[in-house]
């Protein structure tokens, strides 16, 4: 983006973690592009440095291996992964339209993963998410995160970006789930 922005900076953000599909290394990066040097004379640079320099969060195992990884990637991976990606948020969607206490309003793009809305008027015996996902944990040993915990009750965040035989598997017993706690007429 740095060569579009021959008058202004230009701030590229970049991370290991989604692209790569490794989420828990927690490894991103800043890059400036800063032709007229204004970052520089108003000191926001030194700045920048200052907050984002190395963290202790990355062990410097995966530091050392950013390089090879980001020369060795071919193209070929990520349309794969992007394919393999946007098969598995179909899957996900429409097993999903099969539950009816659960909405998934869209299907899921740029993502691995999908939030969903739980009608409990339509389950007995549960009050929120998070005794949903506790039960669910319980009983299926299926691990979903309760929507409280971004801030949206009585949402689910379900991630799909596993092998497509667990996402069946998980779904299954997601369904199961809510069929044994419907409410009877």
């Amino acid at each position: 983006m740095g060569v579009f922005g021959s008058t202004v900076p230009v701030f590229t953000l970049g991370s290991i973690s989604k692209r790569w599909l490794v989420p828990g290394w927690r490894l991103g990066w800043l890059a400036t592009s800063d032709p007229t040097g204004l970052l520089r004379k108003c000191g926001i640079a030194d700045s920048i440095k200052n907050v984002l320099g190395p963290a202790p969060l990355s062990p410097t195992f995966i530091q050392a291996a950013v390089p090879e990884i980001l020369q060795k990637t071919t193209e070929e991976f990520f349309s794969k992964t992007i394919d393999i990606l946007r098969a598995a948020s179909a899957l996900c969607y429409d097993k999903l339209k099969e539950i009816p206490s659960i909405t998934c309003p869209q299907k899921a793009e740029g993502s691995m993963f999908v939030l969903v809305k739980l009608n409990l008027s339509l389950l007995e015996d549960i009050e929120d998410d998070m005794e949903f996902c506790l039960k669910l944990a319980k009983e299926e040993s299926l691990v979903l995160l309760p929507g409280v915990t971004v801030g949206l009750k009585n949402w689910l965040r379900i991630t799909f970006a596993v092998e497509q035989s667990s996402l069946e598997d998980g779904l299954g017993r997601l369904k199961s789930f809510c069929e044994r706690h419907e409410k009877k007429p």
